[in-house]
């Protein structure tokens, strides 16, 4: 009986497989081998990076993927301590943190509007924004600095919203990160059904009312999905941070590990280096990891709806 549970089980197995084949067909086939190549182009750098951070000196340039002798934790304590990572990384949460709020608020208010509100001009506005999709922020990083500059000779509020502050830097990163929030949510608020809105506003709801009790937490799914792609972008933001924050002691950890990697040429401390790496991808690798499924459904959702 045993063993005829066990064919049967091997005989499904195996038509499955065959049917998988099947529907997958050639096209298939090159789409995962594409999928692999890609995991693999991703993930063996990321290893190597975790791996080189344990190691010593003469371990990384020896054998590239040997083991170490000797887990060298120092290493994150010298990146932590002596390159001031700690510092940086603090710095990073603070700014990411605001900047992720400001856009989630401000971008969802406007993708609802202009979704859900029909006026003259929704559609010039709408376009407006996406067209930021297609202009590099590279080509504003000379009049952005100016623009910021001036900023800070407003009377009152200058010192804070100015070059080489966190204000000026969080208003930066909101303006950068509002053409694909608006693009998306847009989107996503078109697919949900106006019946419930509706019908709470025919009980006397006010439009903000509708909007922050009924619409956002309907649009959770997207909202979320948007929420963590603001974040990894605004963690791995290089060149903003370095024109916008010149003093030291305010740099984000995109500019610490910059200024380690420089460093390293002529101290030769890669170990701290590749230990300071380790430290930034982390906190994004967890940040995803744990919110995939929650990603994924809103992305999907928001397609199939």
């Amino acid at each position: 009986m045993t063993t005829m549970l066990s064919r049967t089980a091997a005989t499904s197995r195996k038509l499955a497989r065959e049917e998988r084949r099947r529907r997958l067909g050639p096209l298939g086939v090159l789409t995962h081998v594409a999928l692999l190549v890609w995991t693999l182009l991703v993930m063996v750098p990321i290893l190597w990076t975790f791996l080189a951070s344990v190691k010593s000196e003469d371990e990384i340039f020896g054998d590239a993927w040997s083991l170490p002798a000797t887990l060298q934790w120092d290493n994150f304590a010298r990146a932590w301590d002596q390159a001031h990572i700690g510092q940086y990384m603090l710095n990073s949460i603070i700014v990411v943190s605001f900047s992720t709020f400001g856009t989630m608020l401000i971008g969802s208010m406007a993708a609802y509007v202009l979704a859900r509100y029909p006026f003259r001009g929704n559609r010039a506005i709408y376009f407006l924004f996406v067209s930021g999709l297609a202009f590099p922020v590279y080509l504003a990083l000379t009049p952005l600095f100016f623009v910021v500059q001036n900023m800070g000779s407003v009377p009152l509020i200058g010192p804070f919203i100015g070059l080489n502050t966190y204000a000026g830097l969080v208003l930066v990163y909101i303006a950068y990160s509002m053409p694909f929030t608006v693009f998306f949510l847009s989107a996503f608020f078109r697919t949900l059904p106006t019946a419930v809105g509706e019908a709470a506003m025919v009980d006397g709801a006010s439009h903000t009312r509708v909007f922050f009790q009924i619409m956002l937490p309907m649009a959770k799914p997207g909202i979320i999905s948007i929420t963590i792609f603001n974040i990894l972008g605004q963690w791995n933001q290089y060149q903003l941070p370095l024109v916008l924050l010149q003093e030291r002691d305010k740099w984000v950890l995109t500019q610490g590990i910059a200024d380690i990697s420089t460093a390293a040429g002529y101290d030769q401390d890669w170990s701290a280096l590749f230990a300071a790496l380790t430290l930034a991808i982390l906190p994004m690798l967890v940040v995803y990891t744990i919110f995939q499924r929650q990603i994924q459904s809103g992305l999907t959702s928001g397609a199939l709806k």
